[in-house]
């Protein structure tokens, strides 16, 4: 099993990222780096972080043409956990979700975790 992480290359995205990194640690087991295509990561980006944690991980390229929900959906089929970003926002975009979040919290197959980053 594994730790899945939606990852763009923005606060929120690196945000998931650590957290992901921490609970593949914690769980002793591989993680899956999905890169979303938000703000594709270039070759490299993440691979020190990756190597000094001392985590196994598998990185997912972002494609031309794709949804990023389905990739990270797909992803966790046989994962134990997803983690993914949310960004903050105001009283009246609190009612809403981004449609990427939302399909991923209610299709994933495993348990969602959600992080903000530090402000």
């Amino acid at each position: 099993m594994a730790v899945v992480v939606g990852y763009a290359g923005t606060d929120e995205g690196r945000a998931a990222l650590e957290r992901a990194v921490a609970e593949a640690v914690h769980r002793q087991t591989s993680l899956r780096v999905v890169d979303t295509g938000r703000e594709p990561m270039t070759p490299g980006e993440i691979d020190a972080e990756l190597a000094a944690a001392g985590v196994e991980a598998e990185v997912v390229p972002a494609a031309v043409v794709r949804d990023a929900a389905d990739e990270v959906i797909s992803a966790a089929e046989g994962a134990e956990l997803v983690v993914i970003g949310l960004r903050r926002r105001s009283a009246v975009g609190k009612l809403i979700l981004g449609a990427n979040a939302t399909r991923i919290l209610l299709e994933s197959p495993c348990p969602v975790l959600t992080v903000k980053p530090q402000h």
